[in-house]
């Protein structure tokens, strides 16, 4: 009777892309769904290549296609997100859930306006510190930085009307580095960390047998400055042990990476193949061929020293491939602290590439899986849910 009082409970997650897929948003709809609850995520398909409805083991994805909307800061990519939000609360307003998920700061004006309009709760699950991202392509910009402030402002307002706060990392147990807990602690809310971790089991992957190594790069392409320490840190190694370079991912500066990286490679410095986007599927087939995974991003725009956790650490450890991480920072210490991986300094080519030599044959494995992290977002959700039935 309970899980038929439940099937009736209808959920709106929100996120800005078109979750095909976004694995945090899926997990977690796929958690309500084993609960008992009918989930909805009301996706953005900016690029319109997307089906408008699709089922992913139980979650409804609905994707709303408004004409093509560029990812970055442009202003018709703030155009595009505008028009689309307003969409979704038409559509919510018209028939509203008995809950809205909020995914990342982006979404939150959905979850105020249902909650003020319609008394409907909604949760805030923040990924990452969405204010921040403004400043990528110019951290030292005034103009970004005064926007940056005012998006972090306005995502702060916002969050305190959340029923509850998830977020991606929070400081270790007898730790030194913060996590984005502590940050949300610093200005006054209260946040649960759910870390990105994949669910078990782990499908074992095919050594390989080839006579070089590998470094890749498996994700989305953001950042130009990581990519070009990348290709300086490899040139340190001597040329007789210098690793290929694997890249697959897509992002706006994604062609400009593959550039780079293809002139390198007719200038006879590197051996290297880039790629673009891939499945979660295909990701089992590119880690196979990947000995260490880089994943070092520029500590200057503010969430990598304030918590920010790689996603592909926890999955390359999944299969048993070390990392090289940012040091001085949360994912440094997690590396080191579960022997995910090693750290190096940012901007320090010399220390990179001894931490990617140093990494090259490490036996890592995941210690801890999204089982745990299962167990700590229901205790989150835990006082929420109890309130639908």
């Amino acid at each position: 009777m309970e899980h038929a009082r439940k099937g009736m409970v209808r959920v709106a997650m929100v996120v800005t892309n078109p979750c095909a897929p976004d694995p945090r948003v899926l997990r977690h709809a796929k958690w309500l769904v084993e609960a008992g609850y009918r989930v909805t995520v009301h996706a953005f398909d900016r690029e319109e290549q997307y089906p408008l409805s699709e089922n992913i083991d139980g979650v409804r994805v609905m994707r709303y296609q408004m004409g093509k909307v560029p990812y970055g800061s442009t202003i018709a990519t703030v155009k595009g997100l505008r028009k689309f939000k307003r969409k979704v609360v038409e559509t919510l307003l018209l028939d509203p859930p008995s809950l809205v998920y909020c995914h990342d700061a982006d979404t939150l004006r959905i979850g105020v306006t249902l909650k003020n309009q319609r008394s409907v709760p909604f949760v805030f699950d923040m990924h990452d510190l969405h204010h921040t991202w403004v400043r990528m392509t110019a951290p030292q910009s005034l103009a970004r930085s005064w926007v940056s402030g005012r998006m972090k402002q306005t995502m702060l307002k916002r969050a305190k009307k959340a029923e509850t706060i998830i977020t991606s990392s929070g400081a270790l147990e007898g730790g030194k580095e913060r996590g984005f807990v502590e940050w949300l602690m610093h200005h006054d809310l209260e946040g649960h960390a759910v870390e990105n971790r994949p669910m078990p089991p782990f499908e074992e992957t095919e050594s390989l047998e080839r006579e070089y190594w590998t470094v890749g790069y498996l994700g989305r392409i953001r950042d130009l400055k990581a990519f070009e320490l990348l290709l300086e840190s490899i040139l340190c190694i001597p040329a007789h042990e210098r690793p290929t370079i694997r890249i697959a991912g897509d992002g706006v500066i994604a062609p400009r990476v593959r550039r780079m990286m293809m002139d390198a490679v007719e200038s006879g410095e590197i051996e290297a193949e880039v790629s673009g986007a891939f499945t979660h599927e295909e990701f089992r087939e590119l880690i196979a061929e990947v000995d260490v995974m880089y994943a070092m991003y520029s500590p200057h725009r503010g969430n990598i020293l304030q918590g920010a956790l790689p996603v592909k650490m926890f999955d390359a450890a999944a299969y048993g491939v070390p990392s090289v991480v940012n040091s001085d920072c949360l994912m440094g210490e997690l590396a080191v602290q579960e022997r995910m991986g090693e750290a190096a300094l940012w901007n320090e080519p010399e220390r990179i590439a001894e931490a990617l030599m140093a990494a090259r044959g490490k036996e890592v494995s995941l210690q801890t899986t999204g089982m745990r992290e299962r167990e700590r977002w229901f205790q989150a959700m835990n006082d929420v849910l109890d309130r639908l039935q």
